[in-house]
């Protein structure tokens, strides 16, 4: 990793979609600063599309996409896209599983759910739960051996898990952040994250943004990733200086000065 402001003034000037993770990435200490607010708002107004790419409930993923100065949110770690409709305030809802098969896969979410915490009773749901859509979120245990036991359990349940610096979480599905990004960027906008891997900036802080990390060439940390190095395989390129919020904001204005120079 570099830090970030050393980065030459041109170096994302191909940076057309800028992608960012929310909780303690936009957020610092569960709070949205105005800054931060403000930097999604002059990315916007600079033509760069914003998309929040987060482990968070589809009830915050909503309210989010219908009244925050961004393109859409993947939410629930990729378990679905929502963006605004185009006129109007109503949103459109595009989901990994397709709507035949979600009532079976609700099912078999709380058959996990039901067995995870019929073996371990101390596996206590994230407040957010009741807002939740396509995934399972456990408050992270007290101690290593109880995290890497839930991690176990759900696994062993069929989920595929991931961890943040909230949440541990389970899902139904071959997916990731970095898979229904693709789609969605793809399908929504054109990009063949593949084929142009110049035109999108990630900015994460934390375990579940690992996937990200290993395939943008643009990927920032806020400071605070340097807590969970040992669990991301590929660190991010550039490290901002600010924890954060504010981390973000290096970012956004590295982005925006790129396009001016």
């Amino acid at each position: 990793m570099q830090p970030l402001g050393r980065a030459a003034t041109d170096a994302f000037r191909q940076v057309r979609f800028v992608l960012t993770d929310m909780d303690e990435t936009l957020t610092f200490n569960g709070r949205l600063g105005a800054a931060t607010y403000d930097a999604l708002e002059r990315l916007q107004r600079a033509g760069v599309t914003v998309i929040p790419v987060t482990a968070a409930p589809a009830g915050w993923c909503d309210q989010m996409a219908r009244m925050w100065p961004v393109d859409g949110v993947i939410g629930e770690n990729g378990g679905f896209h929502f963006r605004r409709e185009r006129e109007g305030h109503g949103l459109v809802r595009d989901f990994w599983h397709e709507e035949a098969t979600r009532p079976a896969v609700t099912a078999e979410l709380a058959r996990i759910a039901d067995t995870v915490q019929a073996a371990l009773p101390f596996a206590r749901f994230a407040e957010d739960q009741p807002f939740r859509l396509t995934s399972l979120a456990f408050a992270q245990p007290g101690g290593e051996a109880d995290r890497t036991a839930l991690l176990a359990a759900l696994h062993a349940a069929g989920a595929a898990t991931t961890v943040n610096n909230l949440w541990v979480l389970g899902w139904i599905g071959a997916y990731d952040k970095l898979a229904m990004a693709r789609r969605v960027l793809g399908s929504t906008y054109g990009l063949d994250i593949d084929a142009d891997r110049e035109a999108v900036l990630y900015v994460g802080d934390s375990t579940n943004d690992a996937p990200m990390f290993g395939f943008f060439r643009h990927s920032v940390g806020v400071s605070t990733v340097t807590r969970y190095l040992d669990q991301i395989p590929t660190p991010p390129a550039w490290i901002t200086q600010g924890p954060g919020g504010s981390g973000f904001v290096e970012a956004a204005e590295a982005v925006i000065r790129a396009r001016d120079s």
